[in-house]
């Protein structure tokens, strides 16, 4: 498996120009919010959301200043939703480090992802971009209904295979498409072409939150993905899905009785993984996100044979033998 180093290597040169784009669209002339977003930014990950605009963008045609219109809209966008994402979550850390509703407060908080929000639609109605105005906030609508599809089925513990993936469509997938979308809509206006990049991205998406849900059963440090988290959060992802499927319903009533107690101890954690292993339910997992990468590399096997399409491909497998 190629590193993630190996795979910017086409746009390397693109992504550390961005890296200085990003940081003047954050600047600030309140004080206290440009010390917020400093810290915030100190943290960044591995930035493979900004990093798939680039290289559909290098696929389709030439980078140019519009591709990083893209990805800092995007980036701004996914930034925003891990701030709130803490606030929903109510969660102390976000990258091995305290995060904003900790260091500060929920408030403050909310406000800084409105703001990152507010500051990438403006990039793009400045721009005079608003095809990118509406291939985003399509995504935004997107995530928001998936969270609450979420929150709603989660209570009642119901998610079925077909709820999960309508959930993983909207609440993953649909920013990793309009990655691709993006990208490819800053290089040509073919309506055709932006729309088979957008479908490369919900394949790679859906086959990116399958890993990740994976990694739940296994632990990863290297991810930052802790064993059993889902569970403790009474998430219904695919391997339990199948495993409950698959269980008679004395064992099955079992396992959701353990999955209601708010208070889960390791033990009931190890017990429910210990389930899931038993009926198989991680294979069939791997099984399905290897279905969505397959489909996604197909994709891409229209285009003749280069870098760029050689590292799309290798993202495609990173993004799910990550944590191997």
């Amino acid at each position: 498996m190629a590193s993630l180093s190996d795979i910017k290597r086409p746009v390397a040169a693109e992504m550390r120009d961005f890296e200085s784009y990003f940081r003047r669209t954050l600047q600030s002339d309140i004080p206290f919010f440009h010390v917020i977003l400093s810290n915030f930014i100190r943290r960044k990950g591995k930035q493979m959301r900004p990093l798939l605009v680039f290289l559909t963008a290098r696929l389709n045609g030439t980078v140019n200043e519009t591709t990083f219109i893209a990805a800092t809209f995007i980036e701004l966008l996914h930034t925003a939703t891990l701030v709130h994402d803490d606030v929903v979550d109510d969660a102390s850390e976000r990258r091995g480090l305290p995060s904003i509703n900790v260091l500060y407060n929920s408030k403050i908080a909310v406000l800084v992802g409105d703001y990152l929000l507010a500051q990438g639609m403006l990039i793009s109605v400045e721009k005079q971009r608003f095809d990118m105005l509406g291939i985003v906030s399509d995504a935004v609508r997107e995530i928001v209904k998936g969270e609450l599809v979420q929150l709603q089925k989660t209570r009642k513990l119901d998610i079925r295979e077909e709820d999960y993936f309508r959930i993983i469509r909207m609440k993953t997938a649909a920013l990793i498409s309009a990655c691709t979308a993006c990208g490819a809509s800053s290089v040509t206006e073919d309506r055709e072409t932006i729309a088979r990049m957008k479908e490369l991205g919900e394949n790679i998406g859906v086959a990116f939150q399958i890993k990740d849900d994976l990694l739940d059963y296994t632990g990863n440090g290297l991810t930052g993905k802790r064993e059993g988290n889902d569970i403790k959060e009474k998430k219904i992802t695919l391997p339990l899905i199948h495993a409950l499927r698959e269980a008679g319903p004395l064992e099955r009533r079992h396992i959701l009785r353990l999955l209601r107690n708010r208070k889960k101890g390791r033990s009931e954690i190890r017990r429910v993984i210990e389930f899931v292993r038993k009926h198989r339910g991680l294979e069939y997992a791997e099984l399905k996100m290897k279905e969505y990468s397959d489909r996604a590399i197909r994709i891409l096997d229209d285009y003749p044979d280069s870098e760029t399409k050689s590292a799309l491909i290798e993202f495609v497998i990173f993004s799910t033998l990550r944590g191997k």
